[in-house]
């Protein structure tokens, strides 16, 4: 295999001795073909005298050839063998005149890419046009466009891209008014211009039959029009939270910041791409119940997009201060403490799940894991992110609570924005700024945070006020005979919140199985099969899972089915998969729709179903 980079083992790249310091698309979206075609301008530095070659990652591209972009010299280029995790290294000649050059490649995607999903128009809401997006995070932008494909290094880009006439194009950037191409009326060219340097893993694109709704001063929502007015009222209260995000950690400096709904094969609950933030349609629980994902997208405009992991062995950074942003904005736009500490006890207890059931306290539950020839998508779990904002939450409480930590919170995004990170680097400046509590931090078992595998060295202890109706109705539940079932009522969770229905399900889960006359009747009288919040459904169907209630099972492949978030997808293939009786229908039902899967529910999903 070609040598990875000694900065990313996750990359062929060499920005210390090559650099690319901005990139301009021109691309055509081909939805006959399943391609982007056209080419990628990149501006290149000599980082160090005597380097002839600019290395660069690619993925399943066809490079056509390799210009110098201002005179059109063709360059030598050679491309390395494919590896299934990381893509193949293109190594390009420079030209030897001077330390800067552009360097212009000419390339096609692959129908292929594992950056982009192609939709046929049956596959959308409004089943008129077809549909495309990308997901480039973790390395994925590499079979997108050839680059320096690192969270190390940050790069501003332009793009102009021509599409049909009936399609929106929007990317990670801002976006001008369409032109009429200039030689095909059928089609438009959509330019765009993101000023701020990013990571590759930022850059996205999204084509499709979708309009918006304007929710606040500098913010729309983008969706097809079935849901876009259900969108805009889910999203509504937007401004408040990027106002209480700009509080905490600074003025937000990206401009615009819009919302696109994505269709349902979107694997993941949001991805921050900057200026146009990606959501899953799960969210449209049509109470703004699970608006709180979008605190969580709007943190990362700091904490990742202007403040990144140098690597993804690093990738705590990125999320575990995002989720204890994500928690004070929700805290503070609720005005609960309480409600903060809530919902972080709640996402303990998954945790500890994934950690000592799915991942058996192995390698991957480290908050900083080794990734040497490892696809950061296979050690992708919630442990960076819950690990570390428990980390997080323990150094408040030890430094002096809220009021002094959060002012190192925004000293921190002040140090280092615009910059790429590493753990050591955030520890240093951590130090340094508590200058006075040297004794108090060097009581932390960095080590063992940091490196140790299983559940972080200390539990934070979380106010559980809002947890003990949950924790009544629950022991109501699990202590109660099959003569008692006539105490309970329909109104046992009008009282509760939806947060606290969740938790009152995830409790039930951690109890021994459940008769199946119990989930009856919880059925009957709370009428769960109908509920619309993907968050109560995820732990009722894994409740009925978990009791073998085999009339639960079309229930559970329609939610399977009909959204390809993994957060609920990968949970209830396992869940099944383990109920012998169920595990043929799993698999049938997973090979059956494979087709309509995001590549990386699809991939993740085979190794859960023990089909690889």
């Amino acid at each position: 295999m070609a040598a990875l980079s000694p900065e990313d083992p996750c990359s062929y790249s060499r920005p210390d001795e090559c650099k690319v310091n901005s990139l301009d698309l021109n691309l055509e979206v081909d939805f006959d073909s399943k391609k982007l075609c056209g080419y990628v301008d990149l501006t290149v530095e000599r980082m160090k005298d005597g380097v002839q070659n600019l290395i660069l990652d690619t993925r399943d591209i066809d490079i056509q050839k390799i210009t110098d972009a201002d005179n059109c010299q063709e360059l030598k280029f050679s491309l390395g063998e494919k590896n299934t995790n990381f893509g193949s290294k293109l190594e390009v000649q420079l030209p030897l005149s001077s330390t800067k050059s552009k360097v212009r490649v000419h390339y096609e995607t692959s129908p292929q890419s594992t950056a982009l999903q192609w939709l046929r128009p049956e596959q959308t809401a409004g089943k008129r046009h077809p549909y495309l997006f990308s997901q480039c995070q973790a390395i994925h932008a590499r079979s997108m466009v050839p680059c320096q494909d690192t969270p190390g290094i940050k790069v501003p880009y332009t793009a102009k891209v021509t599409a049909p006439r009936d399609i929106t194009v929007l990317m990670s950037a801002v976006r001008s008014e369409p032109e009429a191409h200039p030689t095909d009326s059928s089609k438009l060219v959509h330019q765009f211009n993101q000023k701020v340097p990013i990571p590759t893993y930022l850059i996205a694109i999204v084509g499709g039959d979708i309009e918006s709704r304007k929710i606040g001063p500098r913010s729309n929502v983008w969706t097809e029009k079935e849901m876009v007015e259900a969108a805009a009222f889910e999203f509504s209260e937007t401004e408040k939270m990027l106002q209480t995000a700009e509080a905490l950690m600074g003025p937000y400096i990206w401009g615009q910041y819009d919302l696109l709904v994505l269709p349902p094969s979107f694997p993941y609950g949001g991805m921050e791409n900057p200026c146009l933030t990606f959501v899953t349609p799960t969210l449209l629980a049509g109470d703004k119940s699970l608006a709180d994902v979008v605190a969580h997208e709007i943190s990362h405009s700091w904490t990742g997009n202007l403040v990144t992991n140098r690597n993804w062995e690093h990738f705590w950074l990125n999320e575990g201060h995002t989720v204890f942003v994500e928690r004070k904005i929700t805290g503070r736009l609720h005005k609960s403490q309480a409600l903060l500490e809530f919902m972080a006890a709640g996402r303990a207890k998954e945790l500890k799940e994934t950690i000592e059931v799915v991942l058996k306290n192995g390698p991957y539950t480290r908050l900083i894991p080794d990734l040497k020839g490892v696809d950061p998508d296979d050690a992708f779990s919630i442990v960076p992110y819950e690990k570390g904002f428990s980390l997080l939450f323990y150094l408040e409480t030890l430094l002096g609570g809220p009021e002094v930590f959060e002012k190192f919170l925004r000293a921190y995004i002040e140090k280092f924005k615009q910059q790429s990170i590493d753990s050591d680097q955030w520890k240093d400046f951590l130090y340094s700024y508590f200058p006075d509590k040297k004794d108090v931090l060097d009581t932390v078992e960095w080590d063992k945070w940091f490196f140790a595998q299983g559940m972080p060295p200390i539990i934070p202890k979380y106010d559980d006020s809002l947890a003990v109706p949950c924790k009544q109705l629950c022991q109501r539940w699990s202590s109660a005979g099959d003569n008692e079932l006539g105490q309970f009522d329909p109104n046992d969770l009008t009282s509760l919140t939806s947060v606290q229905v969740v938790e009152f399900l995830a409790l039930l889960l951690e109890e021994p199985k459940l008769p199946v006359t119990k989930v009856q009747k919880m059925n009957e009288l709370y009428k769960l099969n109908a509920v619309k919040n993907s968050e109560v459904r995820l732990r009722w169907l894994r409740l009925c899972i978990k009791a073998q209630w085999k009339d639960a099972i079309p229930h559970v492949l329609d939610f399977v089915n009909e959204q390809g978030r993994m957060k609920f997808v990968r949970p209830l293939y396992r869940d099944l998969y383990g109920w012998e009786e169920a595990r043929p229908t799993a698999i049938q039902n997973f090979q059956t729709h494979r087709g309509e899967m995001h590549n990386t529910t699809a991939t993740m999903v085979a190794k859960d179903l023990k089909l690889t």
